[in-house]
C-alpha cells in the first residue's frame, strides 16, 4: 500500500480486506448488482441524470472529508495527471452509466445482460493487445463458462430463446458502454497508488464536472424529477456503494491482480442483480439463478486457477 493510503487512515474494516483482491471484487460486484437494482426502484423516485450527477456530488463530498489531508497534499500531482483522470472518469463513470441508461430505454434487460458479459472479453484482449498479457487456455474456458452463466441468468434458463433475440441499436450503445468501462479498467494497471483517496477524489471531481451538463439537459428537456423521500435514500445507497466504496475496492483489485483478472468478475454482476432483485423487490426465485451463480464462479475458479499457476511457474 502506498505511502498516501496508509495516510488517508481509512477505516479497520477498510484495512482488514485491502489486501484480499477476491473479497474486494465480490463486495464491488454485490454492490454493483445492488446498483442495478436500485436503478429499477429510483423510475419514478429520481430521474437518471440527477441520479448520476447526484451519486457524484455525494462521493466527492465524503472523498473530500475523509482524504481532504491528502488531497491537498497530492493537488500538483492531480493537476499533473488531469488529463488521464479526465478521460478515466468519462470512460469508466460518466460515459459507461449515460450510455448504460439510454440503452435501456432502446433495448431489452435480457440484451443488456448478456452484452455486459462482454466487458472481461474486451479487457483481456486489450490486456493481450497492449501488455501483451497472454490469455491461456484455463482463462479462456473459465471465460466462456462465466458467459454462459450469463447467458443463463439473462434468458431466465431458456437457452433456446436466445436464438430469438433481436439486435438494435441500444445494443450497440451497450457495446460501446462496455468497451469504454474495459478501456478505464485497461488503464488502472501498473498506477501507483491509484486505490488512494487523493486520486479517486480526482476522478469523482471529473466525473461530476462531466455529468453535471447531462443533469442540465435533462432538466431543460422538462424530463428532470427531483428525488423524493425514497429517491433520497436510493442516492445516498448509489454513493456510498457502487459509486464510493466499489470503484475503490475495484481499483485495488486490478492493483492487486491485474485488469484481465479482475475484469471476469464483472460478470457476477448480472448474477448478483438477479439474486438481489429476489430479496429486495420479490422477484422469484427460479432455478436458472442458482445454475448462473454456480457457472460463474466455476468459470472464475477455473480462470484464477490457470493464472495462479501460470504467475507460480514464473516466479
Amino acid at each position: 500500500m502506498s505511502t498516501d493510503a496508509t495516510s488517508s487512515k481509512p477505516s479497520a474494516f477498510f484495512r482488514a480486506i485491502y489486501e484480499q483482491p477476491y473479497l474486494l471484487l465480490i463486495l464491488t460486484t454485490l454492490a454493483w448488482g445492488g446498483n442495478a437494482v436500485a436503478s429499477r426502484m429510483a423510475v419514478g423516485e429520481i430521474s437518471p441524470m440527477l441520479l448520476t450527477a447526484g451519486r457524484w456530488s455525494l462521493v466527492l463530498a465524503i472523498v473530500g472529508v475523509m482524504g481532504r489531508d491528502a488531497i491537498v497534499r497530492n493537488a500538483p500531482r492531480l493537476r499533473e495527471q488531469w488529463r488521464t483522470i479526465l478521460a478515466m472518469a468519462v470512460c469508466g463513470f460518466t460515459a459507461f452509466n449515460a450510455l448504460f441508461y439510454v440503452a435501456g430505454h432502446l433495448t431489452s434487460a435480457v440484451n443488456i445482460a448478456i452484452l455486459q458479459g462482454s466487458i472481461p472479453i474486451f479487457v483481456m484482449l486489450g490486456a493481450l493487445v497492449l501488455h501483451r498479457t497472454p490469455v491461456r487456455p484455463g482463462q479462456a474456458l473459465g471465460m466462456l463458462i462465466t458467459l454462459a452463466g450469463v447467458l443463463t441468468v439473462a434468458s431466465h434458463g431458456d437457452l433456446a430463446g436466445l436464438a430469438q433475440l433481436q439486435f438494435n441499436p441500444g445494443d450497440v450503445l451497450m457495446i460501446l458502454a462496455c468497451v469504454l468501462y474495459a478501456g478505464y479498467t485497461l488503464a488502472l494497471r501498473g498506477r501507483e497508488g491509484v486505490s488512494t483517496l487523493w486520486f479517486f477524489a480526482g476522478l469523482a471531481a471529473a466525473a461530476l464536472a462531466t455529468s453535471l451538463p447531462l443533469a442540465a439537459g435533462e432538466l431543460a428537456l422538462g424530463q428532470g424529477q427531483w428525488p423524493s423521500w425514497r429517491g433520497w435514500a436510493i442516492l445516498l445507497y448509489v454513493a456510498l456503494a457502487p459509486s464510493f466504496f466499489a470503484q475503490l475496492f475495484y481499483m485495488r483489485a486490478v492493483q492487486l491482480i491485474g485488469p484481465a483478472r479482475a475484469g471476469l468478475f464483472v460478470n457476477l454482476v448480472p448474477v448478483f442483480g438477479a439474486l438481489l432483485a429476489v430479496l429486495l423487490i420479490g422477484e422469484p426465485f427460479r432455478a436458472h439463478h442458482a445454475a448462473a451463480l454456480a457457472l460463474v464462479l466455476l468459470g472464475i475458479a477455473l480462470a484464477e486457477t490457470s493464472a495462479r499457476r501460470a504467475v507460480s511457474r514464473t516466479a
